[in-house]
């Protein structure tokens, strides 16, 4: 697999759009019904009566979006405008954007990581791009020659129209197949509620997967169809104990993912350790419409206070490493993001970015490193199977694996709270030790400059007067008259 760890996935969130115009065509007209599902579209609309629906396009859909609107804005008689740039991933639902013009509903065009909203109610049109679900079958039985082998099938949202299909061809023969679906808005718990006694239902970044109740994830091959993307490496870490194998339908080639998901795990442990080391956090906020974002971010806050460390919380948009580079005193960012967005390399960024399953390791002394690895933030809330409470060890002193030096985890909890001073001076077992909560202020006094001084005492008092007038390229007193100006001019020439 190309997709390497060690390329910049930060593309995702503030990548520069390169379209060749020329190549890219618009739909034909005759083929936007299908391509858009625009009468699917119509009567969603319809049915529940909105007035004002945004429509979310992707860049590289943008060239249909005043043909789409204009067919829908006909069939339903309702206004509808379209979302320019999007405030992150073009994966995500943009909440915000809708919010600003007051929309009652969202059409979500193109790829989607299915992440969870809870302020619109929101429509998927994943499009329909072209598979040879023949050609594809036939793959599949190369590869899985014994029919009673356990095999996972994941997919991009893209080809979902085919997967019907798929699945009348391989369950016939296969036994053990397992094809998952997508979890949509539309889709109610009604189907899933007739199994749950006998089977175990997993959700899988906005997928179900319905096990056996005797079985688990950990016992099935996975078989993914769709080309190289974000969503793929995403299935591949998360997924590290399972053998993967893909189908790409634009080349129709399958192979063996050959990625290296040991040393993926390392890199992201490498980060774990910079986490640690860390005394000042910024918590980025990557996503303004993921249900129980402001939670985790609370959750983080929680977590590092408790670890001793000071945290600041940032908004910014679309990440890039200029923006970031402003807040040199953070020692580490944390991204909470989709499960698609927040795999960042961070090799372009000059402080390390760690998704928010990374920090809680690297504060919560009861989470162990076991090699599972979580994208989905969601997963480490209270009431989630992953959830782990934080654990109340007093402090504790550990070599750091990157410097050597030690590091201290834990705040002492006998320390009295009102203490105003950020260091402290306690008794704890027996001897005196000086607790530091470190902060931007110990930054700005290791700097060289710190900024103008007042000098107080130092510094003369004098009365205001008058400064100079006008702007840079010319002040009152530089200014010189139009004579004299030619005259200069003369003797250069």
């Amino acid at each position: 697999m190309s997709v390497a760890f060690s390329s910049n996935d930060a593309d995702v969130i503030h990548r520069n759009v390169e379209i060749n115009l020329k190549s890219k065509k618009p739909t034909a007209p005759d083929h936007l019904n299908t391509v858009y599902e625009i009468q699917r579209s119509a009567e969603w609309i319809k049915k529940n009566k909105f007035k004002k629906v945004a429509l979310q396009f992707p860049d590289d859909l943008l060239l249909d979006s005043t043909n789409v609107a204009k067919c829908l804005e006909i069939d339903t008689g309702e206004r509808v405008f379209i979302l320019g740039d999007t405030s992150y991933g073009s994966c995500c639902v943009d909440e915000v954007a809708a919010q600003h013009y007051s929309a009652d509903s969202v059409i979500h065009y193109g790829r989607a990581c299915l992440s969870p909203v809870t302020r619109y109610p929101v429509l998927y049109v994943f499009g329909r791009k072209d598979i040879d679900v023949q050609h594809c079958c036939e793959q599949f039985q190369k590869l899985f020659p014994d029919k009673t082998q356990h095999v996972l099938v994941l997919y991009d949202v893209m080809y979902s129209h085919a997967i019907g299909d798929l699945k009348s061809r391989l369950q016939g023969s296969y036994c053990n197949v397992l094809i998952s679906e997508l979890n949509t808005t539309e889709k109610t718990g009604e189907d899933v509620s007739n199994v749950q006694a006998n089977s175990n239902i997993q959700e899988l970044y906005g997928r179900t997967v319905i096990i056996p109740i005797e079985k688990t994830i950990k016992d099935y091959k996975v078989f993914y169809i769709g080309a190289e993307s974000f969503a793929l490496t995403n299935f591949i870490m998360t997924l590290n104990q399972c053998t993967f194998y893909s189908y790409n339908p634009e080349t129709r080639t399958d192979r063996e993912e050959s990625l290296s998901v040991n040393r993926a795990i390392m890199k992201r442990y490498y980060m774990i350790e910079k986490a640690k080391d860390a005394k000042i956090v910024g918590i980025v906020a990557g996503t303004l419409g993921i249900a129980d974002y402001l939670t985790v971010i609370s959750r983080l806050k929680e977590i590092t206070k408790k670890a001793g460390k000071k945290t600041y919380t940032f908004v910014m948009g679309k990440l890039n490493p200029a923006k970031m580079a402003n807040f040199m005193e953070i020692d580490v960012f944390v991204l909470v993001a989709c499960p698609e967005n927040s795999l960042l390399d961070s090799s372009e960024f000059y402080k390390p970015i760690v998704t928010p399953f990374e920090m809680e390791i690297a504060c919560n002394q009861a989470r162990e490193w076991t090699g599972e690895y979580i994208t989905d933030f969601r997963k480490l809330l209270p009431g989630s199977t992953h959830f782990v409470e934080m654990s109340e060890a007093s402090q504790q002193q550990e070599v750091s694996l990157l410097t050597g030096a030690m590091r201290s985890i834990g705040t002492d909890d006998t320390a009295d709270d009102s203490e105003a001073s950020s260091t402290a001076v306690m008794k704890r077992d027996d001897a005196l030790t000086v607790a530091n909560a470190s902060t931007a202020g110990d930054f700005l006094a290791s700097r060289s400059w710190q900024g103008l001084e007042q000098n107080l005492g130092q510094t003369p008092v004098t009365k205001a007067v008058e400064g100079i007038k006008g702007i840079a390229s010319g002040y009152t007193h530089e200014q010189k008259t139009e004579k004299q100006l030619n005259e200069k001019l003369d003797l250069d020439f």
